[in-house]
């Protein structure tokens, strides 16, 4: 069985960034492992709602393998998603168990929640070394 999201520093990690949130208070660290532009692990710690650990979680578990140019493409589509501008299809055909997350556009303020972690992922993937925010 798949490990889910792993909620703990990734010791080999090569790449890593830290995502805040200053109003709501989610805070997490992302940790990548990326060896000839794939993703080979993945990780993540910190705190914060259900949704933005939930969603962490199931980004680290949907982008183990992943190219780089594959994990941008899929932190487009998620972002897509979570604003409620992606068609049915482009939900099922490509984002797979985080379609759960499409009722996330109902509510503007948890977006922030959900993407959080994906946008420290992107940080850690171009090497940036600020902190990223989603305010």
């Amino acid at each position: 069985m798949e490990e889910a999201g792993k909620l703990s520093p990734l010791p080999d990690a090569n790449r890593k960034a830290e995502g805040f949130n200053p109003l709501c208070g989610d805070h997490f660290t992302v940790f990548l492992q990326l060896d000839n532009d794939t993703v080979t692990d993945i990780s993540f710690e910190g705190s914060g709602c259900a949704i933005s650990k939930s969603s962490a979680s199931m980004m680290t578990a949907s982008l183990k393998g992943k190219t780089k140019s594959q994990a941008q493409e899929l932190f487009a589509q998620f972002q897509r998603l979570v604003t409620n501008q992606t068609s049915e299809a482009d939900e099922e055909a490509n984002l797979g168990k985080l379609v759960v997350f499409s009722g996330v556009c109902e509510f503007p303020v948890r977006v922030k929640c959900a993407i959080l972690a994906w946008h420290a992922m992107m940080s850690a993937l171009d090497q940036k070394n600020d902190t990223v925010s989603t305010e």
